[in-house]
């Protein structure tokens, strides 16, 4: 279910609706899977709140780290998400009354800070302050009086910090104020707290060396200086959010073994701040967190082991539990809590508490019991694979000795390998139940041991995340999504992240290679997660990007360094083809290596550089596996056109900012030459352009000026797809000047009256699209006999939608009917509007926000390819672009068919004996 969100905030969100649903209903759950996340929770935008006066129940209500609003069911963990910001305040207090809580929301445009009030009854805007300028906005407070807008004054790494004062009824700016001298804060990551709806909020950074705490009460130019523990590596301040509540605030800090707190409080009359009491230091991490009630102030300590209940006033414990975290071992970072003092018992309390753990999971936890766990760390993917299910190391070491041994060994040693299998019968015979009901129901059977197993089908894979948080994940795509493993490659800087530029999957051995651009890098086990080898990210990018390539030694991931430079490699590491690089200028150059002696150098064959005024956006290629079923394409009168599968191309879009045209050049990676180039003006260059690659087609999508056909004098603006097909010769039956020859060489001239390398016959096509796609993706199969789709995400109502390849077909008569034989072959008539069809949406009524990328890759099946995708949220799925056409549905009816086949058995058997006596009594009748 959808939990309410704040008001304003579902104001916010109503645009955001999905509108699509599924084809089939009873597949929704069942091929695929949505892990419906936030981000992690920042510890000074995550509050417990009621929406409504009349609810008994609080919701807990967040700003994530990627910028996502949302809400989440403290009973179930259930949430649901919204619009990218940078701050969002609840207005405790207005002139309205205390019944309407208004919203105070914080965007960061381009150059630009923008603060709006939204009405909490009807999300409309109450006012709007909008500030031209390069301050970077952090975030808005409130008292009674006041509304604050922080932001870092400066250049980077030399910032102070700057505070509008704002009329709260207005909007209008009454002063502004410059706290502190410049240098003093160098990123956002140093300001630690901007209290908001306090009596006395307040701001508090540190210096580099974490030996200082300034703290300024808003509204006042002065700051104050505390000093800090000796050891302290991190800092962080906690204090209310509700107006009658003491002006109390505890400061944490944090050492690399330990942890403690000090509570401070603030005198109203003279904005004085002294220190009132200091909690002891315990060893290990933990976290503090706030609750009031009234005026009343508690704090919560999560440790290791317990969880603690403190009040503002006195350190005296008010209740303490021993933390049931179960199998987990993780531990809280930071976290929001809420206190009830239970009525008729004087010093009795309930707390429940949310916290982020140093897995990047969010918990709460119920009076020391851990009540559900979100595994919000998955947002912020960078990376991601499929990877095969390893069989067993056990039985690939016995199959090898096998066949390394004379047959009367192999026999013997096979025969005590098959006795030994006999433990596993009893788990193989409970299990039979399970995998004929699963097989009735059309649903997959689980493996009852807890282990991975292969599919006959291909389905059963992982599919391996790793995060911009040094995380790693293995989820079972066969099993919703099931979360198998989740692994800290490494301690990520707090405002870093890791650049995963390469990633590998190793099926013979079951391993995965992970390469950053830090010159860092993580080997694991597929399967358990395990880390063989790691090492840390260094203190400056070395690697550019990464490729897959083939050498002496099998396929191997190699690092593409700065300025396109690969450097010497051992011959057996040496690439087979040429390497595509990126160069210093941007320029795109082909590399190949020469051997000398035991090792390598690389040498550059060719360069590529976009004409004058023109920068290279985005580059696609063929996917690594890209099967091709068939060389031509048959006509409806029966001939042929034969496509041009050159393994060897790239396609590269360029654009001019002057004239804001666009253009598409296809090159051969093995020459360097031009096959084909195509260019579209009046394109808007803020917007994604982005291009995808398949077989002998291309397909590239922007924003652009669109010319009608049947009107050249008309034109207009959308978002537009172009396909464009690829085939050897314009005739059909003609294979160009290659003719029949088994091989070609992109190097050696065609000796045709032109000469150079033989290009391609084109044939492309514009559609405009109703609606803005991203994330290009084709979908994959075993042989590539399935017809193919292009998955694309649908930023504005978060859905991924498959466009059918036959929709999308360059060759579609235009400006008439097609003729019978073209009806034979498939074609429709052109329309340059292409709808989005809500059948083809795959991720159907569900709301997948953020996606970045998509991933595909084919099943053991023909008609399956499966699909991943990743970015804020994780969806995966399977799709039959060409139907299920080899293996039953899960709609087919397997009880009447077994029904049916018992039904007869039975008649043969009760039909037998009367048969066998008439054939007897028909042998006795006398001859007439």
């Amino acid at each position: 279910m959808r939990t309410h969100l704040l008001p304003a905030a579902a104001a916010l969100l109503a645009a955001l609706t999905p509108t699509a649903h599924a084809v089939f209903r009873d597949e929704v759950g069942h091929i695929d899977y949505h892990h419906l996340l936030l981000g992690l929770p920042q510890r000074e935008t995550t509050f417990l709140h009621r929406p409504r006066r009349a609810d008994r129940a609080s919701l807990l209500y967040t700003l994530s780290d990627v910028g996502v609003v949302g809400a989440v069911n403290p009973a179930a963990g259930r949430c649901c998400g919204g619009r990218v910001v940078r701050d969002l305040e609840v207005m405790e207090m207005t002139e309205s009354g205390p019944g309407r809580k208004d919203v105070l929301v914080l965007f960061e445009e381009v150059q630009q800070t923008v603060l709006r009030r939204l009405n909490a009854e009807d999300g409309s805007v109450v006012w709007e302050f909008r500030e031209v300028t390069r301050d970077v906005p952090l975030q808005v407070s409130t008292n009674v009086e006041k509304v604050f807008v922080v932001s870092l004054k400066g250049v980077a790494g030399a910032y102070n910090l700057k505070v509008s004062v704002l009329d709260t009824l207005t909007g209008r700016r009454v002063d502004e104020m410059v706290i502190g001298t410049k240098a003093d804060v160098h990123g956002r990551e140093d300001v630690m707290f901007v209290g908001a709806n306090s009596a006395a909020p307040v701001v508090a950074w540190t210096d580099s060396s974490r030996q200082t705490l300034w703290v300024n009460v808003l509204g006042t130019k002065t700051r104050q200086e505390f000093p800090l523990p000796e050891d302290t590596v991190a800092v962080e301040i906690h204090a209310p959010h509700l107006v009658q509540s003491q002006p109390h605030f505890l400061v944490h800090s944090r050492t690399a073994t330990g942890h403690r707190g000090e509570v401070f409080h603030v005198d109203l009359k003279t904005n004085v701040i002294s220190k009132a009491y200091s909690l002891p230091l315990l060893r290990g991490p933990g976290s503090f967190s706030t609750s009031s009630d009234g005026a009343n102030v508690y704090f919560t300590r999560i440790t290791e082991d317990e969880v603690i209940l403190l009040s503002s006033q006195s350190h005296g414990v008010l209740a303490r539990w021993p933390l049931k975290a179960g199998d987990s071992k993780a531990v809280a970072v930071h976290g929001v809590s809420e206190v009830i003092k239970k009525s008729g018992h004087e010093d009795s309390y309930a707390v429940r508490a949310a916290a982020v753990t140093d897995t990047d999971d969010w918990i709460l936890i119920r009076n020391g019991e851990v009540a559900w766990t979100r595994p919000e760390g998955m947002t912020g993917g960078v990376a991601a694979t499929f990877a095969e299910i390893p069989e067993s190391e056990d039985l690939a070491r016995s199959l090898e000795a096998e066949a390394h041994s004379n047959p009367l060994q192999a026999y013997i040693h096979r025969v005590k390998r098959h006795i030994n299998d006999l433990q596993y019968l009893p788990a193989w015979i409970d299990s039979i139940p399970i995998r004929i009901m699963s097989s009735i129901r059309g649903t997959d059977a689980v493996s009852t041991t807890g282990k991975l197993v292969r599919d006959s089908f291909g389905f059963h894979k992982l599919a391996i995340l790793a995060t911009k948080r040094g995380m790693l994940y293995g989820l079972d795509v066969a099993n919703n999504g099931r979360i198998v493993w989740s692994k800290r490659a490494f301690e990520i800087p707090k405002g870093s992240k890791w650049d995963v530029k390469g990633i590998q999957v190793h099926d013979s051995t079951g391993q995965i290679t992970i390469l950053g651009a830090n010159n860092d890098f993580v080997v694991l086990k597929g399967d358990t997660g395990e880390i063989i080898e790691a090492k840390g990210p260094s203190g400056e990018a070395t690697t550019q990007s990464t490729a897959l390539v083939d050498t002496y030694s099998g396929k191997q991931l190699i690092r593409i360094g700065r300025d396109g430079k690969i450097g010497e490699l051992p011959v057996y590491q040496a690439p087979r083809q040429t390497v595509v690089t990126r160069g210093a200028d941007g320029e795109v150059k082909g590399v190949v290596f020469v051997a000398n002696g035991t090792s390598s150098y690389e040498s550059v064959s060719w360069i590529f550089t976009p004409p004058q005024g023109q920068r290279i956006v985005h580059i696609a290629s063929r996917p690594a596996h890209d099967a091709v079923a068939s060389i031509g394409r048959v006509l409806g009168d029966r001939t042929v056109k034969y496509k041009y599968l050159n393994p060897n191309t790239l396609v590269i879009a360029a654009v001019d900012d002057s004239t804001r045209a666009l253009t598409v050049y296809l090159l051969d990676t093995v020459s360097g030459q031009i096959l084909s180039s195509s260019k579209y003006d009046g394109v808007d260059l803020t917007k994604p352009i982005e291009c995808a690659m398949a077989e002998n087609w291309f397909v590239c999508t922007f924003f652009g000026q669109y010319t009608l056909r049947d009107n050249a004098a008309q034109s207009l603006k959308g978002y537009q797809i172009v396909v464009s097909d690829l085939y050897e010769s314009d005739e059909p039956n003609n294979r160009g000047p290659l003719g029949d020859a088994d091989t070609f060489s992109s190097l050696d001239p065609v000796d045709v009256p032109t000469g150079g390398v033989t290009r391609p016959a084109v044939v492309s096509q514009s559609y405009i699209l109703s609606a803005p796609v991203s994330a290009l993706q084709v979908t994959q199969t075993r042989q590539g006999i399935t017809s193919r789709q292009v998955l694309a995400y649908l930023p504005e109502s978060h859905g991924i939608v498959g466009l059918p390849r036959v929709v999308l077909e360059p060759r579609r008569p235009v400006g008439r009917d097609p003729t019978p034989a073209e009806a034979e072959e498939g074609l429709i008539k052109y329309h340059p509007a292409l709808e989005i069809d809500p059948k083809s949406v795959v991720t159907h009524e569900r709301d997948v926000l953020g996606v970045e990328k998509i991933i595909t890759a084919p099943a053991i099946v023909e008609s399956t390819s499966l699909v991943f995708a990743y970015g804020v949220d994780v969806f995966g799925t399977r799709v039959a672009p060409s139907f299920l056409f080899d293996i039953l549905g899960k709609g087919f009816n397997k009880v009447a068919l077994v029904g049916t086949v018992v039904a007869l058995f039975a008649g043969v058997l009760m039909l037998a004996p009367v048969v066998r006596r008439k054939q007897i009594n028909l042998r006795w009748r006398a001859p007439m």
